[in-house]
This record gives C-alpha cells, structure tokens and sequence, in this order.
C-alpha cells in the first residue's frame, strides 16, 4: 500500500508517483494494467496481487491469490486478462482475472521458471527455466508440444508471433535463436558478444531489432532484420542490467539496472559499431612487446608491457600509448574509456555530445514493464518495493496521458 507522491511538474526526469509495499519477499515482476489504473505484481512470497488504485490516491490488493510455491514470473495478456505464472518448482499456472480462478497448472520444467511468454495466436506458452531448457506447450490442451536444452541456465526469453522465432538468453552470454514448430524446432544461430550472463531481451518486431542486457554492464542491440547483421554496444551502466524496453514511438530504448539506475537511450541516431579488438604480440603504436612476447623481449633485451585497447579503433596497444580516456557516444560510450593517443587526437568536443540521460530509481530493479503511451513505468525488485513512475518528460512523449492522478 502506498500514497501518491507527486503531481505532474514540468521535468525532464522521472517523477515517482505511487509506491507500492505489502509484498513479504523480493518482487520477481509488475506489469501495468493498460486503460486502468492497475499493477499486478508476483513474489518469492508466493502471492499474486492485483493492485488497483482508489479515490484516496492508494493502490490496494482488489485480488490476493497464493500458490505453491514462489513465483518468478509472470506474462499478462490483456486482451483476454489471462496471467500466467512461473514458478520456483517449475510450474506454470494460468489465471483468468476478472474470474481469479485456477485454470492450468502444468509443471514444465524441472527447476526455477526464469521468463515465460503467452502467444495468444498460435494459443502457447513458450517458457525457460533453470533446468536449462526452453519448452513449449499448448494452451488449450494442456500438452507439452517441445523442449530444447541448452549447456547452462536459460535465464530469459522474447518470442516473435508472426515468425515463431524464440531468443533465449543464457548464463553462458549467449543468445540462441530457434524456429518453433508444432512438435519441432531448427537451430537458426547463436549470438555471442557479452562476456556475462544475459539477463534481459527485448525484440521489437517492428525494426526486427533485439536487446540484450548482462551482468557485464552493457546493452548490445542486434540488427536481426539487416543483410550486414550490425551489433551496437552501449554502455551506460554501473551493474547487471536486468530490464529494457524499446519504445519504438520515440525510438528510444529503456534499460534498468541491478544499482537502480535508469538510463534511456537515443537510438534515432546515427551509431557507429564497436570495433572488434585485434590480435597482437607488440604493441601496434610503438612496437614494444607484450609480456608473453618472450623472443621479442630476449632480443631487445626489454621487459613486456601489458597489453590494452583502444576503444575506438580496437588496436592493440601498451598503457603508455594509450594514457586518455574519453567518452565516445557514438559508439556506445556514456562513459570515460580508454583509447590511444591518435585516436583521442580525433575527437572533437561535439563528439562527446551524450545520446543518452541517466536517472536513480533509488530501488534494486529486476523488472520493469511500461505504458508509453502513457508514460508511465512499474518497476520492482528485491527490496519488496513496487514504484510506479511519470516517464512523460523524460521519454518525451507528446501523447497524452490518462492515468489518473
């Protein structure tokens, strides 16, 4: 339960509106009911609430349901108000809203349900789990129609209706790509570019473009529909990014992190790719050898050097060679990295112009789900709180919003 905290003032951050508090463990998701001022929200306490904001301006339970065993997510289909419910015990279980009855309680996986999503198309539920596996099964009989296993934890999940293309992302830092069929699947591709486990996707079906958040702090976006297959790398983060959303009416995309930062990122912009690091035993500026460069180091009878970076062009290069740090948005860097000397020579100060804004959730975020039109925003975490947010002035939004105040 929570009181409102604000009116709508003229900024350009985000306004905490509504906090929610009730829940007795980490809220594992919160989705925003669209039309109505509602929040449903599932926890490690093993409850499912339905939020729905009342004249006193307080958001309280109208429906407070309990299951087996904790839950860790959730996908909501307005259309037709069914909920479906991950859970710790690798149950999946359906609720129809406007009716708070059990209508399917299917144990799919063998372990912890990590993401799910509900296709109301073709009627399935396609779901991950810890038991390393991504499975789906069909709605309406109940029947499990295939698996695939991956080598490590599938941690989360977008789906494509129209193609039936599913993205797992998995602990290893890869993202596989498979076509599901009826009663089998085909192996498209693996994506590889985090040095950590994914933790977040998003696939806009309308640019054909996906987003993937790690724990390495970084967004990678992969231009699926593109003949050159072009990655941009952004990094804005200080810690593991655990939530996005690609609002594709103002082409800007959402990423919240574990630390509760919030940044939003201009992707109507011209971005140029992260060049791949190259290969060498010297340094490419001034020929010095690296530490395991043991021939080069007897003959000029020096010591190695370590070897580093540059981030924009992505030689090879020893720390004295590459002494400035900058930011580069362009490319994906909010932040100082480093770069050899040529290279910062090159930047001018217009270049580091940030194509992005960052803001303080105040709260550890693990999920977030948003109305952009809106603009408003729900996220959650462990800390047991649900805070619901105007994003109007910072998403820059020109519709107008009809959520209460």
């Amino acid at each position: 339960m929570a009181a409102e905290i604000h009116s709508r003032p003229q900024t350009s951050r985000p306004i905490l509106l509504n906090k929610i508090e009730g829940h007795q463990d980490a809220v594992n998701a919160a989705v925003l009911i669209p039309k109505e001022d509602g929040v449903i929200t599932v926890s490690e306490d093993r409850t499912i609430r339905v939020w729905l904001k009342r004249d006193s301006g307080q958001y309280w339970p109208s429906i407070y349901h309990t299951v087996s065993s904790p839950c860790s997510c959730m996908s909501y289909h307005h259309e037709s108000r069914r909920i479906f419910i991950g859970q710790d015990n690798g149950a999946i279980v359906e609720f129809l809203i406007s009716e708070d009855f059990n209508k399917m309680n299917q144990h799919t996986h063998q372990g912890r349900v990590s993401d799910m999503v509900f296709s109301l198309q073709s009627q399935w539920v396609v779901s991950t789990g810890h038991d390393k596996s991504v499975s789906w099964m069909c709605t309406q009989s109940g029947s499990m129609l295939g698996r695939h296993n991956f080598s490590s934890w599938a941690s989360c999940l977008q789906y494509d209706n129209d193609t039936q293309h599913a993205f797992v992302g998995d602990y290893s830092g890869q993202i596989t790509l498979l076509k599901l069929e009826a009663q089998t699947y085909s192996t498209i591709t693996t994506l590889k570019g985090h040095e950590g486990s994914i933790a977040a996707l998003w696939w806009d079906p309308v640019q054909r473009w996906l987003f993937s958040g790690a724990s390495d702090h970084s967004v990678i976006m992969w231009d699926i529909g593109g003949r050159k297959g072009r990655t941009l790398l952004l990094q804005g983060h200080h810690e593991k990014v655990q939530a996005l959303r690609y609002l594709n009416l103002t082409r800007q995309l959402v990423s919240c992190s574990a630390d509760g930062a919030i940044t939003v990122w201009n992707m109507d912009t011209q971005r140029e790719e992260a060049p791949q690091w190259l290969d060498s035993d010297s340094c490419q500026k001034c020929e010095q050898p690296f530490f395991w460069n043991i021939k080069q180091m007897w003959d000029t009878k020096t010591l190695g050097l370590r070897q580093h970076h540059c981030r924009k062009c992505g030689k090879a290069i020893c720390g004295k060679c590459s002494s400035k740090r900058s930011t580069y948005p362009v490319m994906g860097f909010e932040f100082q990295v480093r770069m050899c000397d040529d290279c910062y020579n090159t930047i001018k100060e217009e270049d580091r112009t940030p194509l992005a804004t960052f803001h303080e959730g105040k709260h550890n975020i693990s999920h977030m789900d948003m109305d952009p039109t809106r603009g408003v925003m729900v996220t959650c975490g462990s800390d047991r709180v649900v805070k619901i947010w105007d994003m109007m002035q910072v998403i820059g939004c020109s519709i107008a919003t009809g959520f209460s105040r």
